[in-house]
């Protein structure tokens, strides 16, 4: 009887997931059926969707429901706590596994080449939210001193970012928070949060229903400068044919004809404003200077030559992710992507680096919503089964699941299951219980590791 195809999955949030569950639904799972192993830096699974999406986000959190549907089908196992590079390589997975497909994501901040992004109070948006959203790898403090802050970027994340900075603590405390995140906020001094985009209000990247949130708080004044409201024939034309950027320009439009109200927090959305330079005394933030710029006709934008100042005492920048390079992998320095065709790996040569694959942010980039991960992990394993209908996966030396179990205990590396994240899951409900939250999270990694009875 033939053996079940074995794929090694790196990388457990939804890109990774998704792609566990294309394979769950081929024809290959019926025979010779498939073993799915997942591999996971953290204790706990579901990547970005734990600690990268703001807590106040029960909808999109939502997800994780249907991650677990598919992460509870036996033909999968989970192995938190493995680092890809440190505790297993390339070539340690290639002799388990016929195939291994990537979907480590993006987690780190994209660079911003302007004067004074070194100066203290000039912080990277994906440390913010992993200080926010409990990561065991970061900081337990963060420095909430100033009353006047500038958030880079118009997608999601600047959102995310200027609406946890303009939201008082105890709004945030019913949800998933750790303790020490809620008495950080307790202690923010922000009063004027100020977000800049360099494009038009129909160039901005805000979904719909989270820009609308963002006026939904008791004491955030949401204000939208009308002269900031431009469009051009581009802009027009991509209002025409693009039903989301249409609504995010209605939302802005009425906000701007508007009159400002007396709540307490102000959160000012500025368009066609570009940051030129962070300003700085001493070492620390002090300002911000923008540049206008103005419509070209095409929905792009040039500088005008007119500069502003800002006073501000903190500068975030939110202007995308960037994926960490992946040993034994090529890599596009330009892009920070791993090249590939339909998801198949590919080396410098041109051809198809055998039996490996990514999915996801790491393969694309940091674009799209979640959705779109869910047909990119398709591709990706439609390839992956055309070549193993095709004979063109390597065949591993120890295929058993029984031989990764003991190279993992003979390296003496410290493993979560996915029997140990229902304790985990368990161990946070309990400690929100008592407050009437739904959970709170732990954060040291020790913790974790020994809740998940590692």
């Amino acid at each position: 009887m033939p053996r079940p195809l074995r794929v090694a999955i790196v990388g457990s949030g939804p890109a990774g997931i998704y792609a566990a569950d294309a394979l769950l639904k081929s024809e290959v799972a019926a025979e010779p059926g498939v073993s799915i192993d997942i591999f996971e830096r953290m204790p706990a699974p579901f990547g970005l969707i734990r600690y990268g999406v703001a807590p106040d986000h029960p909808r999109i959190k939502g997800i994780i429901k249907a991650l677990h549907q598919v992460l509870d089908k036996p033909q999968i196992r989970l192995f938190g706590n493995v680092d890809y590079g440190t505790d297993i390589s390339l070539d340690d997975l290639r002799t388990f596994y016929d195939g291994v497909i990537f979907a480590t994501g993006a987690t780190a901040d994209r660079d911003l080449a302007i004067p004074g992004i070194d100066l203290d109070g000039s912080y990277g948006a994906a440390d913010f939210v992993a200080w926010y959203d409990g990561h065991p790898d970061f900081p337990r403090t963060w420095p909430l001193e100033a009353e006047k802050v500038a958030v880079l970027g118009v997608g999601n994340v600047a959102l995310d970012i200027a609406r946890v900075l303009a939201k008082t603590a105890d709004e945030l405390l019913p949800t998933e928070i750790p303790p020490n995140v809620h008495e950080g906020l307790k202690a923010n001094k922000a009063l004027e949060v100020h977000v800049f985009g360099r494009r038009g209000p129909t160039q901005a990247k805000f979904s719909p229903m989270e820009l609308r949130e963002l006026d939904h708080s008791p004491n955030i004044e949401v204000i939208v400068d009308p002269e900031d409201i431009d469009y051009d024939e581009g802009s027009i034309a991509t209002r025409r044919g693009n039903k989301q950027a249409d609504m995010v320009a209605k939302t802005l439009e009425n906000w701007a004809i508007r009159d400002v109200g007396d709540r307490p927090h102000k959160l000012f959305l500025h368009f066609f404003e570009s940051p030129a330079e962070i300003l700085g005394e001493d070492g620390k933030v002090v300002g911000l200077r923008t540049e206008r710029t103005e419509l070209d006709g095409t929905g792009n934008v040039k500088g005008t030559g007119r500069f502003k100042e800002w006073d501000v005492s903190a500068v975030y920048r939110a202007v995308g992710y960037l994926s960490d390079k992946l040993p034994k992998l090529p890599w596009d320095l330009d892009t920070g992507t791993v090249p590939d065709a339909g998801g198949r790996v590919l080396e410098e040569s041109g051809e198809h680096l055998a039996s490996t694959y990514v999915t996801g942010w790491i393969r694309r980039g940091p674009v799209g919503l979640i959705g779109h991960t869910k047909g990119d992990a398709n591709e990706t394993v439609a390839n992956l089964l055309d070549d193993f209908a095709h004979g063109r996966l390597r065949t591993p030396a120890s295929p058993g699941p029984e031989a990764l179990d003991a190279f993992l205990a003979e390296r003496n590396i410290r493993f979560t299951t996915w029997e140990g994240w229902y304790k985990l899951d368990a161990a946070e409900r309990a400690q929100g219980e008592p407050q009437g939250r739904e959970r709170v999270k732990y954060v040291e990694r020790e913790d974790m590791l020994r809740e998940s009875g590692a």
